[in-house]
């Protein structure tokens, strides 16, 4: 029997950016994959990481280099990130950004709490990264790109799967998407979400001010100022 009471209140996590930084291991799985299965040289030049779906992505680099963005193509390209993605995380400077552990064991050790993640990586590519900071455990499911390619569209199956967990609804002033991009303030704002914009990636306070978040912090280390935000 699920935990949680009515009142419960829904956390959705993006990851990169929010939960841990990976020093270049995503980019760097992404390269190698370019070249082994399509023998190019990628740069990111024109390529817009922070906050896009890796399925987005995967898109952008094939159309990138003049290839076929076929389903088969795709497929490929991110068979091989995800290949490369678990050797290329110990050989990179990554690092939890600053709060996130004493701040996930106060929310999980709320019975009112249920912390999941709503993230532009793929399942698989969310396991290895989380996995490797030793954070995966903390998340009782979540929403990916497998799901879909917009991430304006996953808080509605992050939300689906929060129900059918827990046998609660979970009305949108109850869901609480954090992330440092204004794309996670867009995808909390799809479902109605509360939205939490952490200032930890490549969005500056300023820039996150500006698309007018719910919640805005420099980092999440206070965690007594973060908690009571989240549950006043």
């Amino acid at each position: 029997m699920s935990r949680t009471m009515a009142n419960s209140r829904l956390f959705l996590f993006d990851i990169d950016g929010t939960l841990i930084t990976s020093g270049g291991a995503g980019e760097s799985a992404l390269i190698g994959a370019m070249a082994a299965r399509f023998d190019v040289k990628e740069d990111f030049v024109g390529i817009t990481l922070a906050g896009a779906t890796d399925a987005s992505i995967a898109r952008a680099l094939l159309e990138k280099h003049g290839l076929e963005p076929s389903p088969e193509n795709s497929a490929a390209l991110l068979d091989s990130y995800l290949h490369l993605l678990a050797p290329s995380m110990p050989r990179h400077q990554g690092r939890i950004l600053p709060g996130i552990v004493p701040l996930l064991d106060a929310l999980k050790g709320r019975p009112d709490a249920v912390l999941a993640l709503l993230t532009g990586n793929l399942l698989r590519g969310a396991e290895i990264k989380l996995a490797h900071y030793g954070v995966w455990d903390y998340f009782e499911f979540g929403a990916f790109a497998d799901d879909h390619s917009d991430r304006n569209e996953l808080g509605k199956f992050a939300r689906a799967r929060a129900t059918e967990k827990h046998g609660i609804p979970f009305e949108p002033g109850e869901i609480f998407v954090i992330g440092d991009t204004p794309k996670d303030i867009e995808c909390g704002r799809a479902i109605g979400a509360k939205t939490v914009a952490i200032a930890t990636g490549v969005y500056d306070r300023a820039t996150l001010a500006a698309h007018s978040p719910d919640f805005l912090f420099d980092d999440l280390s206070r965690t007594a100022e973060v908690l009571e935000a989240l549950f006043s």
